[in-house]
This record gives structure tokens, sequence and C-alpha cells, in this order.
């Protein structure tokens, strides 16, 4: 039975206990919206220690929380706006992704919409995650709104079914009254301790995976393509046109595959250009999967690929061993081809060139896992399973801490952006009128996300 099976049962589970525990305790509930408040006196001692004993500490902090919280808002306006402008010019973007490009992240989101580049979300991962990510944040609020001498009224949670939301309730009248520079440190506290929670847990995972993962096989990203030239066709074969993913034509005397729907959008387009897969061992055998062996030798990189294929000759039979991301192992008989003299087995790595702001990021994980490396866990599928946890914490923690500092009226960053423009300026009116316009502006930008979205897959 696999794992998501028993997911589903602690979903299940989980779910009575909800209903069994507001039923329990309904006195204490109070609705708010779609949302049920249960609120408590817990941590409220915690945060009170906390000032006592690093409040000097905690002074000085707010100047680096405030600056988080400005890095985090113009960070995340430059990805919403870029992430945006690439969502609705690309033809292929929407359809790649899947989903809108801010969504929000419910259990088995990747199993529903069949996001195959995202590892499982399974339900167990959302409710650690959320005790990581929310907890953080809104003590954190808690701690410096007590720094700043706002009183505390309750902690607690809110449910909407069997989803969780934490909470630290202040006192709004006197967080209203209190000075700019408070409000903004006690508004970006949230943002700062996701953010120390990526660091702490982005180090976790580098020393997870350095110290159970090893090399165990090599992924190609692609077969052996090259650039021809449309006028150069000299055929096509029309059986395939119709019924096939890929299409046989002839060109310079060669063969060479197409993709159905690509040949027909360059014919209709009147293209110069066609990218075409050579008639090459690996794509006629179909070769996919990692490569693990090529005729009994182990394979850990692309060195181990091309000394073992310099070894070999055309003509060659061989034995080529893959495992899929389903853990399939297969078998593949081929007999390689030749190519300026040389075996040719035909398959490619096409690295992708990062750029922007987080390339630097891109490049040093790549450094650390290689893409093209097909790596064994020392824990089997328990080590997958803490992996993928430890991956959706960090890739998550840093997107709350991105998202929430948006200029957006229901996130922190919405009366954030408002204090700091009536700070500058002086003016209450143009602070309210600024904020309406950039709450407006990213409404507008999801929303045209969301109608491609929509006229892409309905």
């Amino acid at each position: 039975m696999s794992f998501i099976s028993y997911d589903v049962a602690f979903l299940v589970a989980f779910t009575l206990f909800v209903v069994a525990f507001l039923y329990s305790r309904r006195h204490n509930l109070k609705r708010e919206g779609l949302l049920y408040l249960y609120r408590t006196k817990v941590g409220i001692k915690f945060i009170e220690w906390t000032n006592k004993k690093y409040g000097k500490i905690l002074s000085k902090l707010q100047y680096l929380i405030i600056a988080s919280g400005y890095l985090l808002m113009f960070f995340g306006l430059w990805f919403i706006i870029k992430a945006t402008y690439l969502y609705i010019a690309s033809p292929y973007l929407a359809k790649a992704l899947k989903i809108p490009i801010i969504t929000p992240l419910v259990p088995y989101l990747p199993e529903i919409f069949k996001i195959n580049f995202l590892p499982p979300f399974y339900f167990t991962y959302w409710i650690i995650i959320i005790a990581i990510i929310a907890v953080p944040h809104e003590f954190s609020h808690g701690i410096f709104a007590r720094l700043n001498k706002i009183r505390i009224l309750s902690t607690g949670f809110g449910f909407l079914g069997p989803f969780l939301a934490a909470f630290v309730e202040q006192d709004d009248k006197q967080m209203q009254k209190a000075k700019k520079f408070s409000q903004l440190s006690i508004l970006a506290a949230g943002t700062f301790a996701n953010l120390l929670m990526t660091v702490l847990f982005g180090l976790i995972f580098l020393l997870f995976f350095l110290g159970i993962f090893s090399p165990a096989g090599v992924i190609f990203s692609t077969y052996s393509m090259e650039a021809l030239n449309v006028s150069e066709i000299t055929s096509i074969n029309q059986n395939y046109l119709d019924n096939s993913t890929f299409v046989e034509i002839e060109a310079n005397n060669k063969t060479y595959f197409a993709g159905s729907q690509m040949l027909n959008d360059s014919l209709s387009n009147e293209e110069q250009y066609i990218i075409v897969f050579d008639d090459s061992p690996a794509f006629k055998a179909g070769l996919s999967g990692a490569i693990t062996e090529i005729s009994g030798n182990k394979i850990r990189s692309y060195q181990d690929i091309n000394s073992t294929l310099n070894s070999l000759n055309p003509g060659e039979n061989i034995t080529i061993k893959t495992i899929a991301t389903d853990k399939t192992i297969k078998d593949y008989k081929i007999t390689l081809a030749e190519r300026d003299g040389k075996a040719f087995l035909g398959i490619g790595f096409q690295y992708q060139k990062r750029t922007g702001m987080f390339s630097f990021l891109y490049s040093l994980f790549e450094k650390i896992k290689d893409p093209f490396v097909y790596y064994q866990s020392g824990l089997g599928d328990l080590g997958i399973f803490i992996f993928d946890l430890l991956w959706w914490i960090v890739l998550i923690s840093l997107s709350v801490a991105l998202v929430n500092m948006l200029p957006l009226g229901i996130f922190d960053g919405g009366r954030f952006f408002f204090l700091t423009i009536w700070g500058i300026t002086g003016n209450k009116k143009f602070a309210e009128n600024a904020f309406k316009i950039s709450t407006w502006f990213l409404v507008g930008l999801i929303a045209l996300t969301l109608v491609k979205w929509i006229t892409v897959f309905f």
C-alpha cells in the first residue's frame, strides 16, 4: 500500500478529531468569516519571558527586521510582476505550470493537477509545515508587540475544516496608536521569522542531502536534436501526422523526427526552422529514466557515460539499465550508431541558463545537487520522504515571507506599505490612496494570471 493511502486515512482521522475537538470546546469558539477561532492563553507567558530576558537584543533587532521587510517587499513585487509578464506573454508557460502563479498550497496539489516537476505534497507535510511556518510567524508578531508595550489578548488556532491557522491576537487599538517605527517592526517580525526558518531548514536540507544521498545514475534531458530548415524537408510520413506524437520526416537524405503539433504549427505559420530529433538509437528505443548501467558498467556521472561510450564501437549491441521516477527498473537492448567515427547513442544534456536576482542561488544549489545526476537515498523511501518534506519547508517558508510582505490589503505588507508612504509624505490621505492603488494593481495582476489559466485549460 502506498503512503498516500495512509496519508488520506490520517486526513480523515484528523478531520474527525478536529470536529470532536471543536464540539467539545464550542463555548470557546467564535466564528469570524469562514474560520472558527479557538482562543487560549497558551504561549503568552513565553512571550513575556522572551521580552524580559532578551529585551535589549530585540530592541536593536527591530532595525534589521524592518530592513528585511523592505527587501522582501521589493523582491516579492519584482517576482510577481516578472512572473505575471512571463505567464501572460509565453504561449507555453501556463501549460507547463498547470496552475496560476499564486495558488493556495493545499494537500495533494501536485497530484490533483498532475504537476510532475513537484514532489508529492501530503497532508502530513501540510500539518508539519503549518506548525513550522505559522507558529514562529505569529509568536514573532506577539513578541515584538509586547516589546512595544502592546497588550496580547489571546493566542490560538483558526479552523477551516481540517485546515489550521495559528494566531496571536493583540490589542488593535493600542497597535493603531503606536509609533510608526514600532508598527513596522511588529508587522515585519512574522516574515523575519519565516526568513530565519528558511535559512535554518535550508542548512538542515543541505546537510541531510550531503549525508544521506549519493550519485547512482545520470539523467539526460533530451535526445540528440538540431534546428532544421523547413525548406529542406523532402517528405513527411502522412501516416504519422495525425495519429502520433512524433512525425517521421526526410531531409538532406536523412531521417528525422519532429513533434506532431510543432510541425503542424511551423508549417501553418510558415516558420523557417523547426527543432527535430535525430534518428538516433536512444530515440528509436524510447530510452527514458536515469541511466544507471551501460553493459554492466556503473554510471554515476556524465564522465562515466562519455568514457563508457568511447570504449565501445559503432554497431555494437549494448544493454542500458534505467530507473524511472516511480522506481521501475528497465533494460533496453540498443545497437549503437556511428557519428564522426565514434559510437553514437543520441542523448543530450540541456543546461538551463539562469538569470535574474536568484540566479546565484540556483547556481550554488546545482553545484551541490547536479540536476543531471540521479541520487539514491541511503535511507530508502524514508530518506526521500524527509528530503521532500525539507524541500517543501524551505520553499514555503520563503514563499510566505515574500508573499506576506506584498503591499496588498490582506497581508502584513499592506499596512507596512501604508505606514511607509504616510511616514515619507506626512500625508495620511495620500498614503491611503497609494495603498488602494497598490492593492488593486496586485489584484489585477493575479486576475490576469487567472484569466490566462482559465483560457488555457477551459
